[in-house]
């Protein structure tokens, strides 16, 4: 029967190559006997926050209004804000005829006057 030949009929197969005793001392002296691990601490993921976070003109009535409102409801409160201002920003370049390029540049210019000025504490 052709199923009952086994890998060490072959020359060379797995069963042959381990026969021998000198193949495995030469294998057995390659390997270290103690291999060294190094644990680095694990870093924590960095979390995007405001670089001006708690500076500006604005943070601290920021912070007063999100404590007394709670988060969830104040971070739907500045989406709603936020998408407001884009709105804005795009009728007035609609108005003006500036491409969508220029009023990319627009909103990004309104975040980061945001941040400067502690909207997004």
């Amino acid at each position: 029967m052709a199923n009952s030949m086994t890998s060490a009929a072959f020359k060379g197969g797995v069963g042959s190559s381990f026969a021998s005793g000198e193949n495995y001392v030469m294998l057995a002296k390659s390997i270290p006997s103690r291999t060294q691990v190094s644990f680095r601490p694990t870093r924590a993921q960095p979390m995007m926050k405001n670089v001006n976070e708690g500076k500006g003109i604005f943070a601290p009535l920021v912070v007063v209004t999100r404590d007394i409102v709670g988060k969830k409801r104040f971070n739907q409160l500045r989406g709603k804000a936020i998408a407001l201002h884009s709105q804005v920003i795009t009728e007035f370049c609609k108005s003006i005829g500036a491409n969508a390029k220029q009023r990319q540049g627009l909103i990004r210019l309104a975040k980061k006057n945001g941040e400067k000025l502690g909207f997004l504490a």
